[in-house]
């Protein structure tokens, strides 16, 4: 692992790192904030994982994170969407696929399947590498994200209660598998067999049998995937049925942009934190 930059904020550490990959073949880059509290003793861990077309860096530049997690000491780990490099297949005409698009699942389709494993690296690699470098308290995480992540979010959290505390979504791709701008995807690293594409789908997850305490969603109205794309209602329907405790927020006015996220980022932080408490 290679530290390619490291700044002071807010009395913590932003850091960005480098290093080579075995699930994704390939170099990947993550940021880390580590707060002030962690100088004295391990701090809990809270995983943001970003959405279509984006890296590590467009929360950590426009999340608005800091401040508030170094107030309650959490340590916020941003990894990347996807694998990189010139020998990573791609389409680089198609926002939704590919480079920036890796759905954080772990691809069985070839050509894909020996770059694009981004559930194992999120759920394995990555964890054992935080663990080993930095002072993290890996019995008390978190997890979310934002559009393309806030699905990687619900879906991890789901299939690992026992790991995680607590899960939020900003605007979540609740059910990929039937979405026009994620399904195209899901078939061509999963292949035509619709039934492994349940397992990275947050209803079918639960329609499934799995559980998880309870969830935050955060909704804009004025978001331009909503009724095509995200369709939050689908994913109320199924935590209803299962008696899951969904906390599911309409923010009348607000589109699918970081000025949304960055507006509620405050709320989704101590939900967190409340949870990942010692006494959480």
């Amino acid at each position: 692992m290679k530290t390619i930059s490291a700044s002071s904020a807010f009395g913590g550490k932003q850091t960005v790192h480098v290093h080579a990959s075995a699930a994704c073949a390939c170099d990947m880059t993550f940021a880390v904030f580590v707060p002030p509290q962690a100088a004295v003793r391990p701090c809990p861990v809270l995983w943001y994982l970003s959405g279509l077309t984006c890296t590590h860096q467009n929360v950590m530049d426009k999340g608005e994170y800091r401040r508030l997690a170094a107030e309650l000491g959490l340590i916020v780990v941003c990894p990347d969407t996807s694998p990189r490099g010139d020998d990573v297949p791609d389409e680089p005409d198609n926002w939704q696929f590919g480079k920036g698009a890796g759905f954080y699942i772990d691809a069985t389709q070839a050509p894909y399947d020996r770059h694009y494993n981004m559930y194992s690296y999120v759920t394995e690699e990555l964890p054992a590498l935080i663990d080993l470098n930095f002072p993290a308290d890996m019995n008390r995480q978190g997890i979310f994200g934002h559009s393309m992540g806030g699905h990687g979010a619900l879906t991890i959290a789901l299939k690992d209660p026992g790991r995680f505390r607590s899960c939020t979504a900003f605007a979540p791709i609740v059910r990929p598998s039937t979405a026009g701008w994620s399904r195209p995807a899901v078939e061509k690293y999963l292949g035509g067999d619709e039934a492994a594409w349940r397992g990275h789908d947050a209803c079918a997850l639960i329609e499934d049998g799995a559980r998880f305490p309870e969830f935050l969603v955060d909704q804009g109205t004025a978001d331009g995937f909503l009724e095509e794309g995200l369709r939050p209602w689908l994913f109320q329907e199924a935590c209803e049925r299962a008696g899951i405790r969904l906390t599911l927020r309409m923010q009348e006015g607000y589109d699918h942009s970081y000025f949304f996220i960055s507006t509620f980022m405050d709320d989704h932080l101590r939900w967190h934190a409340e949870r990942l408490s010692d006494h959480g």
